[in-house]
């Protein structure tokens, strides 16, 4: 009997670690709506200052301000504010709080990946109800320092599962909580190296020239190494790379540095990129270190400022997974410049302490011009 192969309708393709609102997003549920704005604006207080904080809730209050348009934008002094008819679905809020670095969410009203659990008497019943909801308890909160966790909600918890105890009170000590948390969850950074480049100026494959005893995309490949959880080199589509690292061939095609990124992004979308164009040969790694140590990951990107003009270098540059649904929207607009995404966005600029290391080599004579720089060191 001829065996039936399986048909799949969708390529495989990695997904960003999302929840039903972002990447970290904790529901509290189990008091009242009141004490859940409450805690979350103490909460927001108390992380804001390092974290883009995001609350989602329910508003059942009558309003006579009805709005006729379907989306009403309107520009505040303090903030920005819209107002639509649209019914939002779990894609279209992952696309708004993508930049935010917590999601605190009214857990009476809407889940979440993970959970904060209030022990409040006034709402055990309502707790008992919401036991399916209950995926990843992180945390229980007890309204009074005597109380006991409820029996019924013990025996749903997996026996493996011992979330800390905390009194609702505590603020610090759950802010302190969620920062922990955070930090646990800091994407991981993998380098790629840029070599897909046709070099037409420079005549000959600019990856290939030895500047330092070895092809220069493998000397780069070697300092990110140095400094990143995985190294992977850069090429477009069909171009033959000989090399013992991974390499990661263009998948959207004929955009250049563009489409590599969002290549790189496409098979790893939970981390971090450390993205290093190969024709940099005075790079080091004090540089990369810098750009390491001073990474904001709440931030879109991390960057050097360039050294001969007042833009960020975008290919030496440390791109967050939040970076990616970013450049997939500027290219839905018609845009593939790593830089205007850079120039558009909220991102770290840092200044190169040493700007000969963010030298471009793209012609003969400026690689003739660092052979005989290199050659007097």
């Amino acid at each position: 009997m001829k065996e039936l192969k399986q048909h799949k309708k969708h390529g495989d393709v990695a997904r960003p670690d999302y929840g039903f609102f972002g990447r970290n997003e904790w529901a509290i549920l189990g008091t009242t709506c009141g004490n859940i704005e409450a805690l979350a604006s103490v909460l927001t207080k108390q992380l804001s200052g390092k974290y883009k904080i995001a609350y989602v809730d329910a508003d059942h209050a009558n309003t006579d301000n009805k709005i006729d348009e379907y989306l009403k934008y309107t520009d505040k002094i303090d903030f920005h504010r819209f107002d639509t008819k649209l019914k939002f679905d779990t894609f279209q809020y992952r696309q708004w709080l993508n930049a935010m670095d917590v999601v605190l969410v009214n857990g009476n009203h809407f889940q979440a990946k993970r959970q904060i659990v209030v022990i409040d008497p006034k709402k055990e019943e309502s707790l008992k109800k919401r036991l399916s909801q209950l995926t990843d308890v992180q945390l229980i909160l007890l309204t009074e320092s005597e109380q006991k966790i409820y029996p019924f909600l013990k025996e749903y918890l997996a026996v493996s599962s011992h979330p800390p105890i905390l009194l609702s009170s505590d603020f610090q000590g759950i802010a302190s909580f969620l920062e922990q948390e955070l930090q646990k969850a800091l994407p991981p950074i993998y380098g790629l190296v840029l070599a897909g480049g046709e070099s037409r100026r420079m005549g000959q494959d600019k990856g290939l020239l030895n500047y330092h005893g070895k092809p220069q995309r493998e000397y780069v490949a070697d300092l990110l190494n140095g400094v990143c959880e995985k190294t992977f080199i850069s090429g477009r589509a069909g171009q033959f790379i000989e090399s013992d690292y991974s390499i990661i061939q263009d998948a959207f095609l004929d955009l250049g540095p563009y489409g590599a990124i969002l290549s790189a992004f496409r098979q790893f979308p939970n981390v971090a990129w450390l993205v290093v164009a190969c024709d940099l040969p005075l790079l080091d790694e004090a540089s990369l270190k810098k750009l390491i140590q001073n990474r904001n990951p709440s931030k879109i990107a991390t960057a050097f400022q360039s050294a001969t003009e007042p833009f960020p270098e975008p290919l030496i540059t440390i791109w967050e997974p939040k970076a990616y649904p970013v450049l997939l929207q500027f290219l839905g607009q018609g845009f593939s410049c790593p830089r205007k995404v850079l120039i558009n966005s909220d991102i770290e600029l840092l200044k190169v302490e040493n700007p000969d290391t963010l030298t471009n080599v793209n012609e003969p004579e400026e690689a003739k011009a660092v052979f005989q720089l290199l050659k007097k060191e």
